[in-house]
């Protein structure tokens, strides 16, 4: 029996992929960036605790899930933080989201890109489940 929320790295050829699943949308969010941080063995620093509030406008769960991942990297890349705690709050097709995490300590490997290769949430018996591609 699957926990109800997790994720797991899949074998891929050229780029990483990890399979997520939740109950809900939001907690997919919250594994998948879990996970993507587990691949690239991100470590966060014990302090200082960093908070960054951002929204995205989407038009579907997967191009959510895409440019949530995205922004994530995005701070790593320009202010090497990372994060460990998220809050969400859904209006319409715009989400605010507040992440709380910390500068990074170490990380052994560069993730280039969230990918759309295969992307597809699927609702299986109560859960999300989603396999994400990432360009490294």
């Amino acid at each position: 029996m699957k926990k109800q929320t997790g994720f797991q790295e899949i074998e891929h050829t050229a780029d990483w992929e990890i399979k997520v699943w939740a109950p809900d949308l939001q907690s997919l969010l919250k594994s998948a960036a879990k996970g993507m941080y587990q691949l690239s063995n991100t470590v966060l620093a014990e302090c200082p605790r960093v908070v960054r509030d951002f929204e995205i406008c989407f038009d579907d769960q997967e191009s959510l899930l895409v440019d949530f991942l995205s922004e994530l990297l995005f701070l790593g890349e320009q202010q090497r933080v990372a994060f460990d705690d998220y809050l969400f709050e859904f209006r319409d097709q715009v989400i605010k989201v507040q992440v709380c995490g910390a500068p990074i300590d170490q990380q052994a490997k560069e993730i280039k890109a969230v990918t759309y290769h295969g992307m597809k949430i699927l609702e299986k018996e109560g859960s999300q489940e989603v396999n994400i591609v990432f360009d490294v």
